[in-house]
């Protein structure tokens, strides 16, 4: 994949970042509608299966996928699309609720650092340790000089991992509240899904202006080369199910993973 196709929804260093002027529901450089693109997905499933392989044959640099959205933004969603792909040998999932006691005790990465991957492995992060950003600051949990240092520390902290072997790569799955209340009437209507459905969601969904502002700045100030943000539009499951691959199958096919050299194998005799 050429390297501009993933450059459409990568957030630059140093630059701000407005959501609100980004199109959700934009299919900027699919291969057509949803029929026309997701007769692609065996496809790209069966390239990110193979490259994920060799990173596991490998064993010298693994991948950290963070995954971020608005309730009902897609994550589940995306995480069944992506782990069809994937070997669930050297891939799992790792999910962030609210802090435990013994986490609260501890600073606010102490909880994260032992679900990065180890070499070979792919983990996503469903939710991550930018709610400490985010939630924290929305819902003024602790005070502005608290949680504003965390940009930096997240920076050193993401800088850490890419210095040891780990890409960090950051999906933002963008809906609008429009396309949200969509996805929440759905969720009411319908018995299988309704348990998805919390009160506690429109108490967030009346945010969503702040969440926006914590959004825009968490995207300018950790937006690097070594961990950028990627911001997809995902009013459309297809497009953003296409988008996400194309953007994974970019960043694996940098690091270019190589299945390692054959020992000498001169005299083995199987019997």
């Amino acid at each position: 994949m050429a390297e501009q196709d993933s450059e459409r929804w990568r957030v630059r260093p140093g630059t701000d970042v407005t959501l609100a002027a980004i199109d959700t529901s934009s299919t900027d450089g699919a291969p057509g509608d949803k029929k026309e693109t997701s007769s692609t997905f065996s496809d790209l499933r069966g390239q990110l299966r193979e490259v994920q392989e060799r990173l596991w044959a490998e064993r010298q640099h693994s991948l950290l996928v963070v995954l971020q959205a608005m309730d009902a933004g897609g994550k589940d969603g995306t995480l069944k699309h992506l782990f069809r792909g994937f070997n669930p040998v050297g891939s799992h999932v790792a999910s962030f609720r609210v802090p435990t006691e013994d986490e609260l005790a501890h600073d606010f990465l102490w909880r994260i650092h032992g679900h990065t991957p180890a070499k070979g492995e792919v983990v996503v992060f469903n939710r991550s340790h930018y709610e400490d950003v985010l939630v924290v600051r929305v819902h003024e949990m602790v005070p502005e000089d608290v949680w504003r240092p965390r940009y930096r520390a997240i920076n050193d902290f993401e800088a850490l991992l890419h210095g040891t072997g780990t890409r960090v790569l950051k999906l933002f799955l963008h809906i609008s509240k429009e396309e949200q209340a969509q996805r929440f009437k759905a969720r009411l209507d319908d018995p299988t899904k309704r348990w998805k459905f919390r009160r506690g969601d429109l108490d967030e969904r009346a945010r969503w202006d702040d969440y926006m502002a914590a959004y825009d700045e968490a995207f300018a100030r950790t937006s690097t080369a070594e961990a950028p943000w990627y911001v997809v539009p995902a009013d459309h499951k297809w497009y953003r199910n296409w988008a996400v691959s194309q953007i994974l199958l970019d960043v694996l096919g940098e690091m270019n993973p190589q299945y390692p050299p054959e020992d000498d194998l001169d005299g083995v005799v199987v019997n």
